[in-house]
């Protein structure tokens, strides 16, 4: 079982697929689901809600090892993961993106949480450019601090994310679904076509494009909120394809 999430879920699924691992992925989204038929998930399912219903899948899907490719941040769907596959003792491996090697810059705020971000973001004036997706975007739009700003977001194009961001009070005009990452050249272009005050990113590692964002609003003199992941403390945490299907190897092996 694949947990689908960061950029390089697709190959992960390939490279399953490749070594004739029959491979299920989890996804949150509509879009998600369809890149991870496309890289050849032999079935997909929608995240399951809580730990009953995520021990029923692997129970009835014979699933041997779950494979967590979710953002490197702690989420909901992660942390249900962990505690089913403790409870019917199978391996739980996470994908791990190393941090993004960003300057020492005066411009650069880092901050612990999406609060944080919040109450930081709204001591510039012009408008908060959000490169979060949807996931806790009711910390800003709810934030007092923020009232009166406008809040522009960028998220995926999927129809149920785009709902979120109505439902929770953000304008169409500042919604911006389009898929990364991006560019250098193209961060700069929206972000001056959206006069960004401040830029509120997170460190989503060297390929999930942190550096770009941040090395264009640096380089166009915007302030950015930078918010730190939590430290992973798991035993199997293979940063990149190769280590990873080395993992599922020995575990296969030791099964």
């Amino acid at each position: 079982m694949v947990l689908y999430g960061v950029g390089e879920t697709r190959t992960v699924i390939g490279s399953l697929k490749d070594r004739g691992y029959p491979v299920v992925a989890v996804v949150r989204t509509d879009y998600g689901g369809r890149l991870a038929s496309v890289s050849g998930a032999d079935r997909v399912i929608p995240a399951p809600q809580d730990a009953g219903e995520m021990s029923e899948l692997v129970r009835v899907l014979g699933v041997t090892q779950v494979i967590d490719a979710t953002h490197p941040f702690a989420n909901s769907l992660s942390a249900l993961a962990r505690e089913v596959c403790a409870g019917l003792n199978i391996p739980y491996i996470r994908f791990g993106r190393g941090e993004t090697d960003l300057p020492e810059d005066p411009l650069i705020y880092r901050v612990q949480s999406w609060e944080e971000a919040a109450e930081t973001a709204s001591g510039f004036g012009g408008t908060v450019f959000l490169t979060t997706g949807s996931y806790n975007l009711e910390v800003f739009t709810q934030f007092k601090g923020l009232r009166g700003k406008r809040v522009v977001v960028r998220v995926l194009p999927d129809h149920r994310v785009i709902r979120k961001c109505q439902e929770l009070g953000v304008s169409p005009r500042d919604i911006v679904a389009m898929q990364g990452p991006f560019s250098v050249k193209l961060n700069k272009a929206i972000f001056q076509a959206y006069r960004a005050g401040v830029v509120v990113t997170r460190d989503g590692g060297p390929s999930g494009g942190t550096y770009n964002k941040v090395r264009a609003a640096l380089d166009l003199k915007i302030p950015v909120v930078l918010i730190q992941r939590e430290k992973m403390y798991e035993p199997d945490c293979p940063g990149d394809i190769g280590q990873l299907i080395r993992v599922v190897e020995r575990n296969s092996e030791d099964g």
